[in-house]
């Protein structure tokens, strides 16, 4: 163990002024040491579903309908089992229905403050008195510690909950209890969350999952393809906010871009308007369903707005694969391919027909640049996008909370791949005469990445960085997409489905073996025997017999279809991969109805539980990754003890006060 520099020691001093106060502090953190490692969720591909997500997030992805029969089985009903799982749930919607039905509310608030408060000391058991002190309202925080932490043994302590109890429903303040304890209970039961990738598109409410996910008390992200692009987008870069824009319309979903972050698409669609009015643009009718309620004049509006958006943002790319000719992807400069006369565009030694030959805003001869008015409306876009408070923050967000990867507890945690070529070895990433592999290559564009949102404005650097954030999104070797090609312009405009055919990169077969997965967990620097992949991106079609466990239980994938245009393919609604001090447990989700019939009909997610694998001992928080940094605190502090009996360091505050741990 390397021992703390003088400077580093005289600093923590400051913190721990005596032998008496460090070693207070030793005696603490080694008791939090020996506690159960906390209960940790992973979900995948959320893709905008907000009340799926919220009610997950809400019923501990079923591990609180569990704990319920655990502990209540042999004294509930089913029936009453369920009622007390939606008021966990939903406390401040359930309560005022609940309240509204029985006679004698006063007896009814003694009776579900009773089973709260026993719910929640079974799940303190986890976490030290001085943590779950900290997860409580401070208003309510004395009261519902002596409620939690009063024990049957003495006649005087019954008494004194019972008064209590009693004090609380007679000063009306029964529903705060009520509440405040529904809420620890939530808290309680999943110490920290990972998401790895996709919050964004698909579903109409990103925006309202960022906003759940700003609030939540411990959450990583691993950025998916789809929220680079909308980071990208934030961070000023025109490719990426045309492919935002593009796809928002295709699927006709504009909620989260106009109502969750203000942003206006009236200069689009004015200019759309104006430049496609007499094309019928049938390539581009938006895919809705009727139960989305358009107009047949607003389908039409996005249809011309669509194709508007798609010419540009395909002058966008092509401008930016000119300038990284070692993207080498050079087979997506196909404006440049089109016979403008004919109406075909050559894919490599192949003409193919056009199904629209309609492109007014293109000049033949430099095909990649912006009409002057296409160039006016870029420019107010990007201004909505930049000055977009809400989406700024939720930037920010992923950025401080998020990473391309997570090395977390042995394991490796990923949403798209990692590049591979056909006989298993990694994929080099040649530019300027390096080469860059595996982990080396994913730290490289995480940083890219980052400099392309903090980076001066205007600077070359955070151009580059922006390129970088558009490659994630669609290039054939970034981590996050792990296709080919993005087959965007052919699946417009080409009637030959051969063309549309995405091919996805050598990794996603070869993950299915054990030797990849522990291949790729030693580039990370994990142990393979007992480390694992979590990974999503790809949907797992259950309901083809496809397994979500792979290479031997070395890999998981945990992208089940939270989005409902996946839930066809995969036939179950989302997975929850769950780990806590005894295993790993994988829960598999079916479709989620609505947050209005979860809370007045109580139907709840159903969800099958597989455990797949089991510790050989519970794990404790010391043999987490949060154990080792706590250990090594402890030992910097047991060097301070001693540097102060040494006398290298000297006490310089000798009135410590122990009750409140801090000098007077």
């Amino acid at each position: 163990m390397e021992k703390p520099s003088s400077g580093y020691q005289r600093l923590l001093s400051e913190k721990y002024p005596t032998i008496q106060a460090a070693s207070t502090a030793i005696i603490n953190l080694s008791a939090f040491l020996r506690l159960p490692k906390g209960t940790e969720h992973f979900l995948s591909d959320v893709h905008g579903e907000h009340e799926a997500f919220n009610h997950v997030i809400r019923n501990g992805a079923g591990a609180i309908w569990r704990q319920i029969g655990e502990m209540f089985g042999n004294t509930l009903s089913k029936s009453e089992r369920r009622n007390l799982a939606t008021l966990i749930y939903y406390p401040e919607l359930k309560l005022p229905q609940m309240l509204a039905t029985v006679e004698d509310k006063d007896e009814w608030c003694r009776l579900k403050l009773v089973r709260l408060i026993r719910f929640c000391r079974g799940l303190t058991a986890k976490y030290r008195q001085s943590t779950v002190r900290g997860f409580l309202p401070a208003p309510l925080a004395e009261t519902i510690e002596e409620l939690l932490y009063d024990r049957d043994d003495a006649e005087f302590k019954v008494a004194s909950y019972q008064s209590q109890i009693d004090t609380i429903v007679a000063t009306g303040s029964a529903s705060v209890f009520i509440t405040a304890l529904a809420d620890l209970i939530r808290r309680l039961a999943v110490e920290r969350l990972h998401v790895i990738g996709d919050i964004y598109d698909r579903g109409p409410g990103a925006h309202i999952i960022m906003d759940l996910l700003m609030e939540y008390h411990d959450v990583d992200i691993q950025w998916g393809n789809h929220d680079i692009l909308w980071m990208g987008a934030a961070a000023g870069s025109e490719a990426c906010m045309a492919n935002v824009i593009r796809t928002s319309l295709r699927y006709g979903n504009l909620e989260t871009m106009e109502n969750g972050y203000g942003i206006s698409l009236i200069p689009l669609a004015s200019f759309a308007l104006e430049t496609y009015r007499d094309d019928p643009c049938k390539l581009f009718i938006p895919k809705v369903s009727p139960d989305d309620n358009f107009t047949e004049q607003e389908i039409r509006l996005m249809a011309l707005m669509q194709k508007a958006m798609a010419v540009i943002q395909f002058k966008l790319e092509s401008q930016i694969i000119k300038r990284h000719p070692h993207y080498g992807m050079d087979d997506r400069l196909l404006l440049d391919k089109i016979d403008y006369a004919r109406g075909i565009v050559r894919i490599g030694d192949t003409d193919h027909p056009l199904l629209d030959t309609y492109f007014p805003t293109i000049d033949p001869q430099h095909p990649d640049v912006l009409s002057g008015e296409e160039r006016k409306v870029v420019d107010k876009l990007k201004l909505s996008f930049v000055n977009s408070k809400k989406l700024q923050q939720h930037t920010r967000f992923l950025f401080s909370n998020g990473s391309i990867y997570l090395a977390h507890d042995g394991n490796l945690l990923y949403h798209g791949c990692i590049a591979m070529n056909d006989d298993g070895e990694f994929r080099a990433f040649n530019v300027d005469g390096q080469s860059f592999v595996g982990k080396a290559f994913l730290d490289r564009v995480d940083r890219l990445a980052r400099q392309g949102y903090f980076a001066s404005d205007d600077s070359a650097v955070k151009l580059y960085g922006m390129d970088t954030m558009w490659f994630l999104w669609c290039a054939p070797q970034s981590p996050l997409f792990g296709k080919e090609k993005m087959a965007t312009f052919e699946r417009y405009f080409l009637a030959d489905k051969a063309t549309h055919k995405e091919q996805r990169n050598p990794y996603y077969t070869l993950r299915d073996s054990e030797e990849t997965a522990r291949k790729i967990l030693a580039e990370f620097g994990l142990d393979p025997d007992t480390g694992c992949i979590i990974n999503g991106h790809v949907p797992v079609k259950v309901s083809k017999g496809e397994c979500p466990i792979k290479a031997n239980g070395k890999l998981i994938v945990i992208d089940g279809g939270f989005s409902r245009a996946y839930q066809k393919e995969t036939g179950i609604a989302g997975y929850t991969l769950i780990s806590n001090s005894r295993g790993l447990l994988l829960a598999a989700h079916q479709p989620f109805e609505s947050t209005h019939k979860a809370v007045s009909e109580e139907l709840d997610i159903d969800s099958a539980t597989e455990i797949i694998h089991t510790h050989s001992h519970r794990l404790h928080v010391s043999d987490t990754d949060r154990g080792k940094k706590i250990q090594q605190q402890i030992d910097d502090l047991e060097a301070l003890s001693q540097a102060y009996r040494e006398g290298s360091i000297k006490e310089h505050n000798v009135y410590w006060s122990l009750k409140n741990n801090r000098p007077r």
